[in-house]
């Protein structure tokens, strides 16, 4: 997979990308992520890469100019993008379903926005995929854009040395993670779990199923729908309902909706 990330701070795109999984993940060839900096394919004396909006209002904006020759020369230079990523906060949700998505497709370019955003023509012409990690803001896209990097990145294979440990990972089928535990079993008065240490595999794979079921029902029950269920999932959800009925505790809500409920919007 090949990845460019155009930033006004390569640096600190650079900074991150050397370390852990997918720093390794670059020295052995496995990922070609490279951070490219927006003021190298500026053509004024001053580099400019940003200026006042049309309308008037706070803040600067980034120009196209620059962004539209990065975008070619890294075209030309590797190749057509699959996908432009614009890191925007009025981009769509950033979800396991989309990094799925991207982490199929071999060149991929994304855009770390600055300022009060970027020319809207970039938008309109350049960028195939607008994206945001959460609905608040920060000074920047590098952060997101790493987010992005990371979470794509270690579904190429190769990238996270168990393949094992990327599919068991939370929303891979829709469900949390179960809890884990390492030495010592006891710590502080707090035993491991006596399944754990059992030696029963069976009994071990169905407690962990059973964990997941419970921490989605009991943190994320928006996920309920999306989730890939079983019939014993299904049966602990009911299991999980009629003891909260019995207690007098409604089922938990998520901004607004009852667990198994999707919104449309």
């Amino acid at each position: 997979m090949v990845i460019d990330l155009i930033t006004i701070f390569p640096a600190m795109v650079e900074a991150a990308l050397a370390e852990g999984v997918i720093g390794r993940a670059r020295t052995r060839g496995v990922v070609d992520i490279r951070a490219r900096d927006l003021r190298e394919f500026t053509s004024d004396r001053h580099r400019t890469v940003d200026d006042v909006p049309y309308g008037g209002g706070p803040g600067m904006v980034m120009k196209p100019e620059p962004l539209f020759a990065a975008v070619e020369a890294i075209a030309a230079e590797r190749g057509p993008a699959s996908a432009v990523v614009l890191m925007t906060p009025q981009g769509r949700p950033f979800t396991h379903a989309a990094v799925e998505g991207l982490s199929r497709l071999e060149r991929i370019v994304v855009i770390c926005g600055r300022y009060e955003g970027v020319d809207e023509r970039v938008a309109d012409v350049l960028v195939t995929d607008e994206i945001s990690i959460g609905d608040y803001v920060l000074s920047g896209g590098e952060l997101p854009a790493l987010v992005v990097v990371d979470a794509v990145a270690r579904l190429v294979p190769g990238v996270v040395g168990d393949d094992a440990s990327v599919a068991a990972d939370s929303f891979a089928d829709g469900w949390l993670d179960y809890p884990h535990y390492t030495r010592p079993a006891v710590f502080r008065g707090r035993a491991v779990p006596d399944v754990l240490v059992s030696g029963h595999h069976g009994e071990i794979e169905r407690w962990r199923r059973a964990e997941q079921v419970r921490r989605t029902y009991e943190r994320r029950p928006d996920l309920l729908d999306r989730a890939v269920t079983t019939a014993d999932d299904r049966k602990l959800l009911a299991e999980l309902r009629q003891r909260n009925a019995a207690a007098g505790v409604s089922d938990r809500k998520t901004d607004g909706q009852e667990p198994g409920d999707e919104r449309d919007d």
